[in-house]
């Protein structure tokens, strides 16, 4: 499939069974995985007909979809594996989505020998999307068209963090400003750091559908995601110690060092 066609299908997966139940859910369409770890019936037909479309473009493909991994915890180390895969979120956010924010996005990226190639973010309600390839740069299409992105400077500035540790949230690094809550979705957050609207953000930890799509964002903005530990992220890490999304090497290997230093904002 061209590029713009997956996001063609995840605007049209979204319009045909994420949005009408915007605002507009049923209580027998809410579910638990596990407590507190809400899944829809967005999310899962939603997740469907992207799998769908993409095993029959790319029949030998793994597709790594949040739902389908709910059912089948064995399909992550055959993701791990793989020479060619995609990862699906189809409503991440899913929290936001069932309490009525907007703050919600359907992502997936695709990978080749265990590199990101290619990423998609959509949001539907804020009618954005964002798409990345591998040397091609990152695109914001809006209704005015397609606009690359680059993550602008912000000089001397003091580092802006967000972290979606709610624990964290009011405590500083280093000096740094106190870290606010992230926008509790990895499809909005990546996007506010190319955007430049925060300098950093500090994960816990996350699966590959809530990050591959936004490192290859931020990688052909001019930013980059690593672990807390000073190393590089890799798709095929299905358990990172913990993540700092930045958009500069400076501001990374900032938060890094403030964390190798021993700083605990919790």
């Amino acid at each position: 499939m061209e590029t713009d066609e997956v996001l063609r299908l995840l605007e049209n997966v979204a319009e045909e069974v994420i949005d009408p139940r915007f605002r507009s859910l049923a209580d027998g369409e809410i579910h638990e995985k596990r407590p507190g770890d809400l899944v829809t019936d967005a999310d899962r037909e939603a997740e469907k007909l992207i799998t769908d479309a993409l095993v029959a473009a790319y029949p030998d493909a793994v597709i790594l979809g949040e739902e389908a991994f709910a059912g089948d915890p064995d399909l992550m180390q055959r993701y791990a594996a793989a020479d060619h895969a995609f990862t699906v979120d189809p409503v991440d956010g899913t929290k936001n989505f069932v309490h009525g924010s907007k703050d919600h996005a359907v992502m997936v990226a695709e990978t080749l020998g265990g590199q990101a190639v290619r990423a998609w973010i959509w949001q539907p309600q804020h009618r954005l999307g964002y798409v990345a390839e591998r040397g091609s740069g990152t695109w914001r299409h809006d209704a005015e068209g397609a606009h690359r992105l680059t993550i602008p400077e912000r000089g001397d500035a003091p580092l802006r963090g967000r972290t979606s540790r709610r624990k964290w949230v009011g405590k500083a690094l280093d000096g740094l400003p106190p870290m606010a809550l992230t926008w509790v979705s990895c499809g909005i957050d990546y996007p506010k750091i190319v955007e430049g609207e925060a300098d950093y953000i500090l994960y816990r930890s996350g699966a590959p559908w809530d990050h591959v799509p936004g490192s290859l964002l931020l990688a052909e903005a001019g930013g980059l995601l690593g672990t807390t530990e000073g190393e590089a992220y890799s798709p095929r890490d299905t358990k990172p110690p913990g993540l700092v999304a930045a958009g500069s090497p400076t501001a990374y290997d900032h938060v890094c060092r403030a964390l190798a230093s021993g700083a605990d904002p919790s």
